[in-house]
């Protein structure tokens, strides 16, 4: 994993370096890639679903709900960062929390906005390991741990939805077997292998359920802003799923995925196919407003190196105690 760890600086330094003819055309080759399986993916969709419908889903919504649906996405990514934050605390690592949020805003905008340039994670890894000298290595495996904390806690709810799903026909000790018995799993590895990651593990996922949480709580305010009177709970599974399926980054932002994933559950559960398209591209686009924060700190970045004095302070001292 050190190799990919480097991978991501070189990427990130490649991206921040000016460009050689070769660079500038695999850069665009990549956006155009992303661009075009976006575009293939939604198509297929609108072949299934009345676009016209979902566009007056979006004329018509309660607006009061949707910015109670992007409070809640906001606010689950301040939540985001301060998890994230426990994993760099177990290296050692305690950065201000104004820049560590700010760093996290970066990150989304590179991500969603940038496709084919700086990865955000990619990019944490390069400035934490240019500013701090920290291996690459240790800040890999701590945004890695982060991230499957957010995958541990969408498995959590998923498991809680499909004991309200009638349609599911399982019995619940089977799908929480599976995942108490993944779980011990994930943790005995993590404390054979990687035990440095472990010292805020169960406040980390606390964390990460507390983010999902509230992102789920957006698709229910974004429900809500339909005059919705079903059940939640298809929805609301589906759209874990599709965010497990958001992990391969072959999309803009999981643009297109989302749509899929949801439409193809309109096979065993039963929701209405409009909802379900208007559902994940309503949450991109949330995501995208929050994400635009994040362009600040590329036009200013003297303010998003504001709390880097602090934080290498504070990583000196943790050091000192470790000694």
């Amino acid at each position: 994993m050190k190799d990919i760890a480097q991978t991501e600086i070189d990427e990130t330094e490649q991206a921040v370096k000016p460009k050689t003819c070769k660079d500038t055309a695999w850069s665009i080759t990549k956006v155009v890639l992303k661009f075009g399986v976006t575009a293939v993916l939604l198509y297929f969709v609108f072949l299934k679903v009345d676009f016209q419908q979902v566009k007056y889903r979006l004329v018509h919504a309660n607006y009061w709900w949707m910015l109670a649906a992007l409070v809640a996405f906001f606010i689950s990514i301040l939540m985001s960062s301060w998890r994230l934050s426990s994993f760099f605390k177990s290296i050692h690592l305690k950065l201000d929390a104004r820049f560590n949020f700010r760093l996290y805003l970066l990150g989304l905008f590179y991500n969603f906005l940038l496709p084919g340039g700086i990865g955000g994670d990619g990019y944490k890894i390069y400035l934490l390991n240019k500013t701090y000298k920290l291996p690459a290595k240790r800040v890999f495996w701590a945004i890695m741990f982060d991230r499957l904390s957010g995958l541990w806690a969408i498995g959590l709810i998923i498991v809680a939805l499909i004991f309200l799903i009638p349609q599911i026909d399982i019995h619940i000790g089977i799908p929480l077997g599976v995942f108490i018995g993944g779980s011990i799993i994930y943790y005995f590895v993590a404390y054979k292998f990687f035990r440095e990651y472990t010292r805020f593990f169960f406040a980390a996922h606390a964390k990460a359920v507390a983010v999902q949480s509230l992102q789920v709580s957006a698709i229910v305010f974004i429900l809500l802003g339909q005059n919705f009177t079903g059940k939640f709970s298809p929805y609301l599974l589906s759209f874990l799923i599709s965010a497990l399926a958001t992990v391969i980054p072959i999309s803009i932002g999981g643009a297109g995925v989302r749509e899929t994933v949801f439409t193809w559950l309109t096979r065993f559960f039963p929701m209405e196919k409009s909802l379900t398209v208007f559902l994940p591209i309503t949450f991109y686009l949330i995501s995208i407003l929050v994400a635009l924060l994040g362009i600040y700190y590329v036009i200013r970045p003297s303010r998003l190196e504001e709390g880097l004095t602090s934080a290498e302070v504070n990583f000196e001292i943790e050091d000192k105690k470790d000694i």
